[in-house]
């Protein structure tokens, strides 16, 4: 006899990747193919396209071996989103525009808090650098989907600890050099060696706005 007792799978963290592909065709054919074992929720191509190819309420096999805030399943609560993209190009507009779109409607559905939308990178430091330093994450925070803060940012406060803050903000304290690496790739795009204060004072800002999220 089957129990009543059950409700479905929600999702509290989006992850957002590139595929590493030319194609969407190529794409495709990985995300679906028996013998690679890798999936999505969604792909969406460079036009702008968006693909399902899992339902929300099912585990995706998208993250892989990673780390959250404490959560090392994160396939498990987490929706996958795959982005048409090389890795060494930028994001197009009309790819954007979609993915906003999906989002918005994800987070009414979910009430998924802003710092909850995050990179691949960010949960796999030590494997995977997507999305690149090309994807926009400042356009996503300011509709609300993660975390920004823009300079100049006022300082950290005296004594204040990086290692313990990057755990406060979700990522691997076991993995403390590949974590900070995911943290510049985030949020300063991966292409400038920022001086001890100027890093410090990001992260204290990225805190608070984690602890006190804006309406």
């Amino acid at each position: 006899m089957a129990s009543p007792n059950f409700d479905e799978r929600r999702p509290n963290l989006v992850i957002i990747h590139h595929t590493s592909n030319h194609t969407l065709e190529q794409a495709l054919h990985t995300l679906t193919s028996p013998e690679r074992k890798v999936s999505s929720h969604y792909l969406i191509g460079r036009n702008g396209t968006i693909v399902q190819l899992v339902e929300e309420n099912a585990r995706a096999w998208h993250a892989g071996k990673s780390w959250w805030g404490g959560f090392t399943d994160i396939n498990s609560v987490s929706l996958g989103i795959e982005l048409d993209n090389n890795g060494r190009e930028p994001f197009a507009d009309a790819q954007i525009e979609a993915l906003l779109v999906l989002l918005a409607d994800i987070r009414q559905r979910y009430h998924i808090p802003p710092a909850n939308f995050i990179a691949h990178a960010d949960v796999a430091p030590t494997r995977k650098d997507d999305p690149s330093a090309w994807f926009p994450w400042q356009i996503l925070a300011g509709q609300g989907f993660g975390l920004w803060c823009e300079a100049p940012l006022p300082p950290a406060p005296v004594g204040f600890d990086l290692a313990l803050a990057l755990t406060a903000i979700g990522y691997d304290p076991g993995t403390p050099e590949a974590s900070r690496k995911a943290f510049r790739l985030h949020f300063l795009r991966g292409d400038q060696e920022p001086s001890v204060e100027h890093e410090n004072a990001l992260a204290f800002c990225l805190l608070q706005k984690k602890k006190s999220p804006s309406p």
